[in-house]
């Protein structure tokens, strides 16, 4: 006959459970995996268990990170909640809030309280869940969604431009969980809609190469003499060099821009031209796409 194994000791299993959960267990955990309610109780008495909310709990103290309050709020509104609103956002690094209550939406009826800001629906789709760092949380096109009832439409659309600048916008997610949503009209769906109409009305971002040739169309169209084209100056690849002026234009797509290694290269590069006696001008997608009279100004003052 095979030995049986012993059972863990009770310390040990919220020790496990702690551990995976960024330091917070849940009563009804606790209870599944084996420990009685009068062992739950008699280590709240001797404050081996430290309670964060009713059945949410910290072995011996609330010195918590960020994930594990946000874990905690969670595991407290019950089976089927999630991290949303501006926590969700935070942790999809699409803003940064910092204090005040934490936002959870549940399809279970439960009150807000002074740690806790409540969204109660009657039913959150498993299209609108996911998982970050352990820690159940809406979508990226939910949470966009649930942002335009409660944020300034200046901060919806940061949010939603930090989420094209991490490749997570996925439009017809956002559609698909606006629908889900159906019902929830009024100044939150025209902040989005708004929104939305906005971006698409920047149109797709053009590749670099397409960029370069409208830059190209629009010094040939206003007659601004003939640059060098990706020439070497100083070192560095420039989209268009005027050697008489000494003028340096380089246009920036967010498409190889987005990341802050990228960002800093640029910067850098900017500053070792401008500290070489040049002169250099950095227009945006938009700007080259959406306004060319305003480029072709720019430039023209420049070369003069």
């Amino acid at each position: 006959m095979h030995p049986q194994s012993a059972t863990p000791p009770p310390d040990r299993v919220i020790g496990r459970l702690a551990e995976r959960q960024h330091g917070v267990v849940a009563r009804r955990q606790l209870l599944d995996a084996g420990l009685s309610p009068i062992a739950i109780r008699d280590r709240l008495r001797g404050g081996r268990l430290v309670p964060l909310h009713r059945g949410v709990y910290a072995p011996g103290h609330r010195r918590l990170g960020r994930e594990g309050f946000w874990l905690a709020a969670v595991l407290a509104c019950g089976t089927g909640a999630a991290l949303s609103h501006r926590d969700a956002a935070t942790l999809h690094g699409l803003d940064a809030w910092t204090g005040g209550r934490i936002d959870v939406t549940t399809p279970r009826r439960r009150a807000s309280d002074r740690e806790l800001r409540v969204f109660a629906r009657r039913r959150l789709d498993d299209a609108d869940v996911t998982v970050v760092d352990a820690i159940p949380v809406t979508t990226v096109a939910r949470t966009l969604v649930d942002l335009a009832g409660i944020v300034s439409r200046e901060r919806l659309a940061s949010a939603l431009s930090a989420a094209e600048r991490a490749s997570a916008l996925d439009l017809e997610a956002v559609l698909a969980a606006r629908e889900r949503a159906r019902g929830r009209r009024g100044a939150g769906d025209a902040n989005l809609r708004a929104v939305l109409a906005e971006h698409a009305a920047r149109g797709a971002q053009l590749t670099r190469e397409a960029l370069e040739r409208r830059l190209r169309r629009l010094v040939r169209i206003h007659r601004l003499g003939q640059p060098l084209l990706n020439a070497r100056v100083a070192g560095y690849e420039v989209d268009a060099y005027w050697p008489e002026a000494r003028l340096i234009v380089e246009t920036d797509g967010w498409q190889w821009h987005r990341d802050r290694a990228a960002f800093g290269r640029d910067r850098d590069k900017t500053n070792a031209l401008q500290l070489a006696g040049f002169t250099v001008l950095r227009f945006t997608h938009d700007a080259v796409v959406r306004r060319p009279e305003q480029v072709a100004a720019a430039i023209r003052t420049a070369l003069a």
